[in-house]
């Protein structure tokens, strides 16, 4: 299968963005249009699309008559709730180096929740994939991934689950993860979860629950994930309406 590539405005996005993060440009001011099209060998028209998607995430301002500065201030939000990711880009974010763990994979019926929310019958067979993902020898994040198992040819192996789930969807389902519908829910975590991240059980933690979905709106996967957030900590660039 043809891997699909961040586009050529999300390669542009990322290298501006790679140079803010090294602190390449003097007093904050961010070259031209122009001059950073010719730099980059791109057009004017992929820049200013660059710039504008790190405008939206809060990266740079734009001012007036004046030019495009780094937004310190927009720097400080590690990993965005906006964006989707895998947990091993969230934890290099971090500073941390990553390592992931597949705890378990198995195929059991879908109970009504997960039924409802990939649209399946209840009782039809998921494939239950277990991850956790840690810095060094510190556990960070639990994860399980429901997908159905209708839609996997081949059973899963370890090295398949290890994979980031949009990864894990394209290779074995030939099939694109387009975006998630999330839900931030606290949990208390129960005995399993808590030995696997390391902490007495009740402990609190924060939890994603999560449909993932193609372009047309097909759910792919219904995800559940829990962070220590003594670790890692997750941000918004909030804006005022309409602004």
């Amino acid at each position: 299968m043809i891997a699909r590539g961040p586009s050529l405005t999300e390669q542009v996005r990322q290298h501006i963005k790679a140079l803010i993060t090294d602190g390449r440009f003097d007093d904050g001011r961010i070259p031209s249009e122009t001059e950073l099209a010719s730099d980059l060998g791109v057009s004017r028209t992929t820049v200013r699309d660059a710039l504008s998607r790190l405008e939206h995430e809060g990266v740079v301002v734009r001012r007036q008559g004046a030019g495009t500065f780094v937004n310190s201030a927009g720097l400080r939000i590690k990993t965005r709730l906006e964006e989707m990711w895998s947990y091993e880009q969230m934890l290099r974010d971090h500073g941390f180096t990553p390592k992931v763990e597949v705890v378990g994979i198995t195929t059991e019926p879908a109970n009504r929740h997960v039924a409802g929310a990939l649209e399946i019958e209840p009782n039809d067979a998921v494939v239950v994939m277990e991850k956790v993902f840690y810095e060094d020898k510190t556990p960070v994040v639990l994860t399980y991934n429901h997908v159905p198992a209708a839609l996997l040819a081949e059973p899963v192996t370890e090295a398949d689950a290890a994979a980031p789930v949009f990864d894990f969807l394209e290779n074995a389902a030939g099939l694109q993860l387009a975006y998630y519908v999330s839900e931030i829910v606290p949990v208390a975590l129960d005995q399993h979860d808590a030995s696997v991240l390391d902490v007495t059980t009740g402990t609190p933690a924060i939890s994603f629950e999560e449909t993932g979905f193609t372009t047309e709106g097909r759910p792919l996967v219904r995800a559940r994930s829990m962070f220590r957030d003594d670790l890692v900590r997750l941000g918004v660039l909030r804006r005022r309406a309409g602004g």
